[in-house]
């Protein structure tokens, strides 16, 4: 699949650990397509969740399901993001990254916009699921598309594509029962499928240019093999650990700060604000989170501080949960500072685009299936104990995995290193 003339990604050459050394040119120097496409598709890598979580209640209401199924809803994010952690890098080889985000985000139109015309469970559940594994898929191809499009910008496009990820994450719960109080529940989640339709146009300008000039492919697609399974790479796992645990905190938090304020007494309008605050901190921090990780050597120092954010946090929320609400949330928010910082390392990390790709699916596969226990065991561990004591010793436990895991990844190496094989021969001796 090969690129145009105007589209070639930057030739990067490794240098020192922790270094590149590129060809800067001009963010939007042939490269306007691939750039619309990325920002739109990573908009819409959130909304299918978002949009519907507010609405889960009237959903309810109009299609009959019993509780249960709005726990099943609650886990399939983490359970589909996982599935396409684990089935796109082999995707991805096969057919090209471009083709597999162009089917994604054609997917996840589908299903979103699907599952607001059925009037039944398991149609509902079936095109939620193809909405998040099309999401899920995105998520796990916009890393290698950022490293082979804009190798000589990873830190500022890190930043913006994130920073697009936090903007639909946002948005959709946001606005998502005013416009459902102003038409209904079917328009509210509808509308959402507008953005990944839009990403359409621009990937397949971008497939239809790679397809016009085949005698540039090879230097796209050319290393499509690493030298050892990803698994063997302590950074796979490091960066796997980190990302993981960091969802799993995330999701849990999203899930139980209403519960935890409201058994203190406080509203369930007040436990949205502090939801929506939470969320606001993290959007914050994720504009800065890649420039630090893009300068320093070793950003575990970072890391280091975001612990100490969410163990500050977990205490007060424990132990004063209405006093000082508002600074335990913006502490609990700066913790995960290790979310944007785990896809940027997916970059910082790799020498080529084989090696990223390789290494964001195993991240996200691995990582996602381990945040799925996250919400769920929180809640069995407060129905086991009546208190928040012992499942905050859980997140406690989990930070230091966390932070455990970081330290594998932080260090100024690059994954293709870790699995070359020794050089045994003689001169090497």
């Amino acid at each position: 699949m090969p690129l145009s003339a105007n589209e070639q990604p930057v030739v990067v050459t490794p240098d020192a650990p922790g270094r590149r050394i590129g060809s800067p040119r001009p963010l939007l120097a042939g490269r306007i397509a691939v750039l619309a496409a990325i920002l739109l598709s990573s908009l819409s890598l959130r909304t299918a969740v978002t949009s519907l979580t507010p609405l889960l209640t009237r959903v309810q209401d109009s299609l009959g399901f019993s509780n249960v199924i709005i726990g099943v809803a609650g886990m399939m994010p983490t359970a589909m993001f996982a599935l396409a952690g684990f089935v796109s890098p082999s995707l991805g080889r096969r057919f090209g990254l471009e083709r597999v985000a162009l089917v994604a985000a054609a997917a996840t139109v589908v299903g979103i916009g699907g599952r607001s015309l059925v009037n039944d469970t398991a149609s509902f559940l079936a095109l939620s699921g193809l909405a998040l594994v099309g999401m899920g898929i995105g998520n796990i191809v916009m890393p290698p598309l950022v490293m082979r499009y804009f190798s000589d910008r990873i830190a500022m496009m890190s930043t913006v594509y994130i920073t697009c990820v936090q903007i639909g994450t946002m948005v959709p719960a946001a606005i998502a029962v005013p416009v459902a109080d102003a038409a209904n529940w079917q328009v509210s989640l509808a509308a959402w499928a507008v953005i990944p339709f839009a990403a359409i146009g621009p990937w397949l300008w971008v497939l239809r240019h790679r397809r016009r000039n085949p005698n540039t492919a090879a230097t796209a697609t050319a290393d499509h093999r690493l030298s050892a399974p990803i698994w063997r790479s302590p950074i796979s796992w490091g960066l796997a650990i980190m990302f993981g645990s960091t969802s799993l905190i995330t999701y849990s938090m999203f899930t139980w700060i209403p519960k935890i304020l409201s058994e203190a007494g406080a509203s369930d309008g007040y436990g949205g604000l502090m939801v929506s605050l939470f969320s606001a901190v993290g959007f914050i921090t994720g504009l800065v989170a890649p420039t630090l990780c893009a300068r320093m050597a070793n950003p575990y120092p970072v890391v280091i501080a975001c612990a100490a954010c969410f163990f500050g946090g977990f205490a007060g929320l424990l132990w004063a949960p209405m006093s000082g609400t508002l600074f335990w949330v913006i502490l609990v928010g700066v913790g995960p500072t290790t979310f944007p910082m785990s896809l940027t390392l997916i970059n910082l990390r790799t020498r080529s685009g084989a090696g990223s790709a390789a290494l964001s699916g195993f991240v996200q596969g691995v990582g996602y299936l381990w945040a799925c226990a996250g919400p769920l065991f929180f809640g069995v561990l407060h129905d086991a104990v009546g208190g928040w004591g012992v499942p905050f010793a859980f997140l406690s436990v989990i930070v230091l995995v966390m932070a455990a895991g970081a330290w594998a990844v932080c260090k100024p190496r690059f994954l293709e290193d870790t699995l070359a094989p020794a050089d045994t021969s003689p001169a090497a001796r």
